[in-house]
């Protein structure tokens, strides 16, 4: 087994020390590798077993970490859960920079299809909302990693601003962050609420509403609820 050594209960104590903040660690690589080897078993279980199966024992099993600095560092399986969610936002992933705005959403649609059509990813990425939906503190922290996600998506409407392809002013203020959600929001209604399939075809189709609703100035900041767009009067 690989890891932290086994920590001692207190003196008289029956049962694990008292939780931490989940993830609380000392500095350095010592550290790091723990708390992936951690993360990586916690997302292997969630995968494997879903959000209710996932004990603290398995993922000491599967980690190599006593499951007694488990407990005293994590706290529960929520807590290994929120941590597991947060860690898994700390890498360099950046948003598709295809040179246009269509292209971007479009990558960023199809990205959606293969994040979650794969068995593995499928599996993986379903059990992490899954996680979100019974427990509060995985909810708190997949909405995290979700919005720092999306933050970073951002940047695929500034581009398209620099360019030209989107007008943007002070009236014509453009609501980055609600433009990079229209593209993979429908995808993401059929895979966890209608539980219907998605693939590339559907994510080029959400891609292009979502480009035709930002160039008809839907993502405007200010503009209210019953601000009516324009559209094509119908014949007869």
């Amino acid at each position: 087994m690989t890891g932290e050594a086994e920590q001692k209960h207190p003196a008289g104590s029956d049962g694990p020390a008292p939780p931490a903040t989940p993830g609380t660690r000392r500095p350095g690589g010592r550290t790091a590798r723990t708390r992936a080897a951690v993360r990586d078993a916690v997302l292997s279980g969630l995968t494997e077993l879903g959000y209710p199966g996932l004990t603290v024992e398995y993922v000491a099993e599967h980690s190599g970490v006593h499951k007694t600095t488990l407990y005293r560092r994590w706290g529960d399986v929520e807590g290994l859960v929120a941590d597991a969610l947060d860690l898994a936002g700390e890498d360099s992933w950046l948003p598709p920079d295809t040179g246009s705005l269509e292209g971007d959403l479009r990558a960023l649609a199809r990205e959606v299809v293969s994040s979650f059509t794969g068995a593995t990813a499928a599996a993986s990425g379903s059990a992490m909302i899954a996680a979100g939906f019974r427990s509060e503190r995985a909810a708190t922290a997949l909405r995290a990693y979700y919005a720092e996600r999306f933050a970073r998506c951002e940047a695929i409407v500034e581009r398209a601003v620099r360019r030209g392809e989107l007008a943007a002013g002070p009236e014509t203020d453009i609501d980055a962050g609600a433009l990079v959600r229209a593209a993979p929001a429908p995808l993401l209604c059929r895979l966890f609420v209608t539980r219907e399939p998605i693939d590339t075809a559907l994510a080029d189709q959400a891609a292009a509403a979502a480009l035709a609703a930002a160039r008809a100035g839907v993502f405007t900041r200010g503009r209210s609820a019953g601000t009516a767009v324009d559209l094509p009067e119908r014949a007869g």
